[in-house]
C-alpha cells in the first residue's frame, strides 16, 4: 500500500474517531434505548432470516464502528469480537459492553493486518452497512474475510449497492439520477471535506478529509470466489437503509427511488458465502 493511501486511511482514522463521539450521543443511534432493551437488537429483519441462529456460534464483525451490531449478534447469543480501525469507536463499544454487561470483544485494527492480530477462525464473519467504500483494495479484504471463517463457516455482508453510489447524492432531487462516480475500483480515491457526520449533520468536524473508493458488485463477488469462497446467495433489493437525497422515505424507513420513477434500480444487497468444511 503506497504512502498516499496510508495517509489517506491515517486521515480516515481521524473521522471515525471523530464521528464516534458524535454518533454515540446522536438521536440517529438512539444508544439509551439500546441500553434499555427498548431497540435493543439494531439488525434488519432480512439479515435475521438470512444470517440464521447464531445461539453458541462464533462471530468476527469486521468495522464494526462502536459495537450496536456486534452487540446485538451477541445479545441473540453470539460468542463475538468486533473490530475496527477507530480506537474511539472500540473504546466506546468496550464501555458499552461492560456496562450492558454483555460478553463481547474489541479490537483496534486495521482491516489489512487483523490477521497479525487475531490467530482465530470464526463461524461466521459479518460485516453491514457503508463499509466497503472505505476500503481502497477490494482482493485483500476479500482476502482478509476468507483468512477468518472456519471450515464449514461462511462470511456475510449487506451493503449499499455499488450502481447506487455512482449518483449524486447531494444537492439533487428525489428522482434524480446524476451520475457523477466511478462503478469500477479506481486507484485514486475521491476525496471530500468532511461536514458534520451521517448521524447529525450539523456536528461541528472542521479540517477533517474523508477519502473513499468505489468496487463493482462483479468485483467484489470475484474477489470473494478468488479468495476461496463459495457464493450461496447473492440478493439485491430496491432500497437504501440510511436518507439519499435522490430517495425519498418510505413507510418502513427504507429509502427508495419516488413511486413515479419510470424504470428500477439495485440500491442494496446482501451476500452469503461459505468456506468447504
Amino acid at each position: 500500500m503506497g504512502e498516499s493511501t496510508e495517509k489517506a486511511l491515517r486521515e480516515n482514522r481521524a473521522v471515525w474517531d471523530a464521528w464516534t463521539r458524535i454518533n454515540v450521543a446522536s438521536a440517529f443511534y438512539d444508544v439509551a434505548s439500546f441500553k434499555s432493551g427498548e431497540r435493543g437488537i439494531r439488525l434488519r429483519d432480512y439479515e435475521l432470516g438470512e444470517v440464521g441462529d447464531v445461539a453458541g456460534k462464533t462471530l468476527l464483525h469486521l468495522q464494526c464502528h462502536f459495537g450496536l451490531d456486534s452487540l446485538s449478534w451477541a445479545r441473540l447469543g453470539a460468542r463475538v469480537t468486533g473490530a475496527d480501525f477507530s480506537e474511539e469507536g472500540i473504546a466506546a463499544a468496550r464501555s458499552l459492553a461492560a456496562e450492558l454487561a454483555i460478553p463481547a470483544r474489541f479490537v483496534v485494527s486495521n482491516l489489512y493486518d487483523l490477521p497479525t492480530v487475531l490467530d482465530e477462525r470464526f463461524d461466521i464473519v459479518y460485516t453491514s452497512g457503508g463499509v466497503l467504500g472505505w476500503l481502497p483494495d477490494i482482493v485483500g479484504w476479500a482476502k482478509v474475510a476468507a483468512h477468518f471463517v472456519a471450515p464449514g463457516g461462511f462470511f456475510y455482508i449487506t451493503e449499499i449497492h455499488p450502481v447506487a453510489n455512482v449518483f449524486e447524492n447531494e444537492g439533487v432531487q428525489p428522482g434524480e439520477l446524476r451520475l457523477d462516480y466511478p462503478y469500477w475500483t479506481h486507484e485514486q480515491p475521491l476525496t471530500f471535506q468532511v461536514k458534520g457526520s451521517y448521524a447529525d449533520r450539523s456536528a461541528p468536524t472542521e479540517g477533517l478529509v474523508e477519502h473513499g473508493w468505489d468496487h463493482s458488485l462483479g468485483e467484489i463477488v470475484t474477489a470473494l470466489i478468488d479468495a476461496g469462497l463459495r457464493i450461496e446467495f447473492l440478493h439485491e433489493f430496491d432500497f437504501v437503509a440510511w436518507p439519499m437525497d435522490f430517495l425519498v422515505e418510505s413507510p418502513d424507513g427504507r429509502w427508495r427511488l419516488p413511486p413515479e420513477t419510470k424504470g428500477q434500480l439495485p440500491l442494496f444487497f446482501s451476500l452469503k458465502a461459505s468456506k468447504p468444511a
